[in-house]
């Protein structure tokens, strides 16, 4: 029985220390997914602040083009004001048939645009180029036959002016938007990659959870094995105690009933040995 016993005691341990081997990995693992998890979370942070940075640069810009937009439409108003009271001066003045300085502006403008921004074949851009040439030099005419008026020359000037002003805050609202919209795709991506790390931050947590939920049970495991050990040790302890104990009484049995032999050889006369005479002492017979 108590060989069985130490048997059952042997495969408890090592289901023990199993138990303890998994507890151990696994808890490594969660503090693994929980500093990636962490790190994660950081870049997340990092993210937003740089997506929120890109924002405020953008409505800070988008402020400013707004601004510009303003003084830019405020000059076009007063450049179309007074291009108004120059086609006023035209048509009282009989000359119907050709286009006003102010369409003749708006076409050149339009034209220089699609140049600028569109893809033609060299046939075309040529042609194109040629309209504006012409245009241009409608206009010239038109304004140089104004520019004979005083009145006239100096409302064409101002005129000039104001849509020379606008222009230029056209080139700037233009640079602006653009700075802008790259905040804003930047924002946007800022954006994007915050949510990514957080998808995979929610991931790394998870796995800390699973990890943290696998330990805690082996943990338990190997709290119940450890008491199983001990429950164990209290019967197998008491097994060789009792053992032992019987042994020991055997051996006491055997050593009176000697003692007896030789006392009794002792009273008859016969001689005795000194280790006879030690063994009667240990026997408590003499």
């Amino acid at each position: 029985m108590l060989n069985d016993l130490i048997e059952k005691r042997k495969k408890v341990l090592a289901e023990s220390e199993q138990h303890k081997d998994r507890r151990n990995e696994l808890n490594a693992l969660a503090s693994k997914n929980a500093r990636e998890r962490n790190t994660l979370n950081a870049q997340t942070r990092e993210f937003v602040e740089e997506a929120q940075q890109h924002k405020e640069q953008r409505d800070k810009i988008n402020e400013e083009v707004q601004a510009l937009k303003d003084q830019r439409n405020e000059h076009n108003d007063k450049a179309n004001a007074l291009f108004e009271e120059i086609e006023s001066f035209k048509r009282e003045h009989g000359n119907l048939q050709n286009r006003g300085v102010k369409e003749l502006q708006k076409q050149i403008e339009h034209l220089e645009f699609k140049q600028q921004t569109e893809v033609y074949s060299t046939d075309k851009e040529r042609e194109l180029i040629e309209k504006i040439k012409q245009l241009k030099a409608a206009a010239k005419d038109q304004e140089a036959e104004l520019e004979q008026n005083k009145e006239m020359r100096t409302k064409l000037a101002d005129a000039r002016e104001f849509r020379r002003l606008a222009s230029e805050i056209h080139k700037e609202v233009t640079e602006k938007a653009e700075a802008a919209q790259q905040h804003h795709d930047l924002m946007v991506e800022s954006y994007r990659k915050a949510d990514k790390s957080r998808e995979e931050a929610d991931q790394s947590h998870q796995q800390f959870v699973e990890a943290q939920e696998a330990a805690d049970e082996e943990h338990k495991q190997f709290i119940a094995c450890q008491k199983e050990l001990r429950d164990y040790d209290k019967v197998i302890s008491g097994l060789r105690k009792k053992t032992k104990k019987t042994k020991v009484t055997k051996e006491q049995k055997a050593v009176r009933k000697e003692a007896e032999r030789v006392f009794q050889q002792f009273r008859d006369g016969e001689k005795i040995t000194t280790d006879d005479l030690l063994l009667l002492q240990r026997a408590k017979l003499i």
